[in-house]
C-alpha cells in the first residue's frame, strides 16, 4: 500500500471526501489523540501558552489543547496552519477555538518572530520530503519550515513534531534541518520495532534555562537519540584558521539557496577587496 504523500500533494489528497472521512475515523481520533497528549508530556508546559499547531487539519489536536485542564497547565490558545482548504473547512463547521490559516509550511512560517511559546505538529511534516515536480526542491522546503518555525518561537520554546519517515535517510534530512536552523534536537521513539512505532521531533529554540538543548526535556526517557550536530554546526569553521571574506561569501550564498532565495553567480571577483576611490 502506498503512502499518501506519495499519491498526490497534500492539498489534492485531502479532498471534501478525504478530509471527512479523516475526521470521522474513530480510529484515527483515538490515534491523533494519544499522539497529541504525548507531544503535550514532552512539551512540558506548566502554564496556560500560545500554541502553533501545525498541519492541524480539522482541528483534532486542537480540540485537545483547548481542553487541558488547568491543573494540567491549561487551557491553551492555540492558531492552527494548514494547507488543506478542505480540513480547514471542517474546523470551522465544527467551531474550534483556536484560529486558523491556509498555507504551505514548505514555503515558511508567516508569523512575527517570537510569538509562540510553543509548536506541535501531528503527522504533517514528513509530507515536505516529496517533490512534487522538478521545480519543488525537499531541502529548501524543510530549510524554509525550520527557518521559520526557530524565528517564530520565543527563545526556550519548543516544539514537538510527531511524523512517519520513509526511511532513515528521510529521518535524517529532516533532523539535519531542524539542526541547520539552530534547534536543539532530538528523536524520541515509542514502541520501537513494532509497526505500531511513533517518531517525535523534540525541538528547542534556545535561550532561556534550555539554552538549545534538549537534554532536560527527555532526561530519563528510554528510547532517545539525542542529535549533537547542532553544536558542531555552529562551531564548525571556528578552529584552524579564519575563513577569507570570500569563503564566506560563498557559505553564505549556499545558505541563502537553501532557503531557496534567489543570489547573484559567484566569479572570480567574489569576495575581492574594492579599491577605494576618493573624488
Amino acid at each position: 500500500m502506498s503512502r499518501p504523500e506519495e499519491t498526490l500533494p497534500p492539498d489534492l489528497f485531502y479532498n471534501d471526501r478525504e478530509s471527512r472521512k479523516y475526521t470521522t475515523s474513530s480510529r484515527i481520533q483515538n490515534v491523533q489523540s494519544d499522539m497529541t497528549h504525548r507531544a503535550l508530556e514532552l512539551l512540558q508546559l506548566n502554564s496556560p501558552s500560545f500554541i502553533m499547531d501545525i498541519g492541524c487539519g480539522s482541528g483534532l489536536s486542537g480540540e485537545i489543547l483547548s481542553s487541558v485542564s488547568p491543573v494540567d497547565g491549561g487551557p491553551h490558545i492555540w492558531v492552527g496552519m494548514d494547507i488543506s482548504a478542505s480540513m480547514l473547512d471542517i474546523a470551522l463547521q465544527k467551531d474550534v477555538e483556536g484560529d486558523l490559516l491556509l498555507g504551505d509550511i514548505g514555503q515558511g512560517i508567516p508569523f512575527r518572530a517570537g510569538s509562540f511559546d510553543a509548536a506541535v505538529s501531528i503527522s504533517a511534516i514528513q509530507w515536505l520530503c516529496n517533490a512534487e515536480s522538478s521545480e519543488v526542491n525537499p531541502q529548501g522546503r524543510l530549510s524554509r519550515f525550520f527557518n521559520g518555525l526557530y524565528a517564530s518561537l520565543r527563545r526556550g520554546g519548543r516544539a514537538v513534531c510527531q511524523f512517519y519517515p520513509k526511511n532513515d535517510a528521510q529521518r535524517s534530512l529532516i533532523s539535519s534541518a531542524a539542526i541547520k536552523a539552530g534547534f536543539g534536537a532530538g528523536i524520541l521513539e515509542d514502541g520501537p520495532g513494532t509497526k505500531n512505532s511513533k517518531l517525535y521531533l523534540v525541538l528547542t529554540a534556545g535561550g532561556g534555562e534550555a539554552q538549545g538543548d534538549i537534554t532536560g526535556v527527555v532526561k530519563n526517557m528510554g528510547d532517545v537519540e539525542i542529535q549533537e550536530g547542532r553544536r558542531n554546526f555552529r562551531t564548525a569553521g571556528k578552529k584552524g584558521h579564519r575563513r577569507s571574506n570570500k569563503s564566506e561569501i560563498i557559505r553564505k550564498k549556499e545558505q541563502m539557496e537553501r532557503q531557496g532565495k534567489v543570489t547573484k553567480a559567484s566569479s572570480k571577483y567574489t569576495g575581492r577587496s574594492r579599491r577605494r576611490t576618493v573624488f
